[in-house]
């Protein structure tokens, strides 16, 4: 792909005022005011959950991820308002004719927030550092995208990454050892930023700690990120709130916002109370309950496109869930539809695969295994699952995250129908950093709640990611649906790999290593304060594009 069309952003409409929000305003910057002393330009916006780093090649999760966005910038961005690859620190790209080489052509001007410039060196320091990662800053838990993304690390047999060069100051040059059409889509993703070398070596980036399953954070990673997006990091209050000043000498628009807080209110209803109080300025994951009541009081309400997938994952380390006949019946138990209707988003879809229907390779036809009691109970006779078998089925609480706004309350749906098979369900809840741990680092869990927002328009973003190697989370090794996955991803072009991921979504469909639920719609609220904010359906939202009113 070629291109010199420079990254534009187009800002997402929002709706209406009203009176009621009108009358908060005034408390909005009082309050604002009292945090950061300069309330004009003061943004606060609720988060659902802390970040667990501030090192996002050491992240996936969405709120790293959003405060990832302000302080860091990679090669790759996404078109505004889609999930489509666009210049950003890359002003142009080129691959070879054999798919093994790509040349960027890199911005001018631009600076790291402590004042290392960003050329090819630092291009390739980063790649570089990726690819060199050592003992825990290789685990799944660590280092979740590149493990998945590039198949290994430096001396690892099918990485993916092979050398970077700089044959000048603007132009870097990374070589790959296959072929791999997804390459330019995926550095779009935060954990693939630019971060300044001169930081990452003086702060220890890589000196994380911990264990494998629960990697601690190093100091550049807590107190020193240092990119070169639009706002540099201030403060992290640890369990309240992480601060942000704009950069002032960012090389793009600085826009309205000169201060970001990241306020981290865990509770829908407390993130509600809070923008009805003016303590806040907006929040993401708004509860399906609150919609019609906060539009009603003059509040805005912006629903994202649904990118997501929300799946009820089953872990094969557990020997029973071996047999699809097992998989099977635990999938013909969910009433899909009386789940979306009780505890999902209006605009919330039916999954039939774990991709959204947007995405290439769709299949239409795909095989599913509809509600069905009296089927279900006959499959876990079939395979000697006796009646009240008790089965582990975890799932995380105080978080809401866009594919899941509440996961308490799908719980108790999806354990009430499953107890209509006769199976008994064991709960197991965790909050969300420990949960995250658990499902990704150890085998130790049972069916449970896990889900997607996709980070950019590629099919291996969604069905590679989950299922392309073997992985704690579902416990399975099947190097027919391994291959599969890799033949299709290693193809050039989208058109190749069409027939190739329709056939994989119809062989994982049959295998049932998960159970597709739902592509929720997510919702965002803002005060009338808020004149224009970016709403992107992969979340790729900065706040230097944030218009506010007056």
């Amino acid at each position: 792909m070629h291109t010199r069309t420079r990254r534009q952003r187009r800002l997402g409409a929002v709706a209406g005022t009203a009176l009621g929000a009108m009358l908060v305003t005034g408390c909005v910057a009082s309050e604002r005011g009292e945090d950061s002393g300069d309330a004009a330009g003061t943004f606060v916006f609720a988060a659902s959950a802390e970040p667990v780093t501030l090192d996002p090649a050491f992240a996936n999760d969405g709120e790293t991820f959003r405060v990832a966005r302000q302080i860091f910038e990679g090669l790759i961005g996404v078109e505004q308002g889609s999930a489509d690859p666009a210049p950003l620190l890359a002003e142009s790209w080129e691959g070879s004719d054999d798919g093994l080489s790509y040349t960027f052509d890199l911005k001018e001007g631009v600076t790291f927030h402590d004042g290392t410039e960003f050329n090819a060196e630092a291009v390739c320091y980063n790649f570089d550092r990726w690819h060199n990662f050592e003992g825990i800053a290789q685990s799944p838990s660590a280092s979740y995208y590149y493990n998945n993304l590039f198949k290994g690390f430096a001396g690892d047999e099918g990485a993916v990454y092979e050398s970077c060069e700089a044959p000048s100051e603007n132009e870097a040059i990374v070589h790959l050892t296959q072929p791999w059409a997804g390459f330019i889509a995926a550095l779009s993703l935060p954990s693939f930023s630019m971060q300044s070398p001169t930081a990452l070596q003086e702060y220890g980036a890589d000196d994380i700690g911990g264990t494998e399953e629960a990697p601690s954070i190093s100091e550049y990673g807590s107190e020193h990120p240092t990119g070169t997006g639009p706002f540099t990091f201030s403060s992290w209050d640890a369990g309240s709130q992480v601060e942000l000043t704009a950069y002032d000498d960012y090389w793009g628009e600085q826009g309205d916002v000169t201060d970001v807080i990241f306020r981290v209110i865990d509770d829908p209803n407390a993130r509600r109370q809070a923008l009805e109080a003016g303590t806040i300025d907006g929040y993401d994951l708004v509860s399906p309950a609150d919609t019609a009541a906060l539009e009603e009081d003059g509040f805005q309400i912006l629903a994202r496109d649904p990118f997501t997938i929300l799946y009820l994952g089953i872990n094969q380390a557990v020997p029973e869930l071996q047999d699809v006949r097992v998989r099977q019946a635990i999938s013909m138990a969910i009433d899909k539809e009386q789940l979306v209707n009780q505890t999902l988003p209006e605009g919330t879809e039916l999954a039939t695969q774990f991709i959204p229907p947007v995405v290439s390779g769709y299949n239409e036809d795909v095989t599913t295994y509809d509600y069905d009691v009296d089927a279900a109970k006959a499959l876990l006779a079939e395979a000697g699952i006796p009646e009240g078998w008790e089965l582990t089925f975890n799932y995380p609480t105080n978080v809401s995250r866009p594919y899941m706004p509440n996961p308490e309350e799908i719980f108790t749906v999806l354990s009430t129908q499953l107890s209509e098979i006769g199976i008994t369900v064991v709960p197991q809840a965790n909050e969300w950093g420990e949960y995250l741990d658990i499902m990704q680092g150890s085998s130790d869990h049972g069916i449970h709640l896990l889900g997607w927002t996709g980070d950019y328009n590629d099919t291996d973003n969604f069905v590679g990611v989950f299922f392309g190697q073997p992985s704690m989370e579902f416990g399975f090794d099947n190097p027919e649906l391994f291959n599969a996955l890799t033949e299709a991803r290693g193809t050039a072009t989208i058109e190749e790999q069409l027939p190739l991921y329709e056939d994989i979504n119809q062989m994982i469909a049959e295998y049932i290593p998960a159970v597709p639920l739902a592509h929720p719609a997510p919702s965002l609220a803002f005060s009338e304060r808020v004149g224009s904010y970016p709403v992107s359906p992969v979340n790729d939202e900065v706040y230097n594009l944030v218009e506010l009113n007056d």
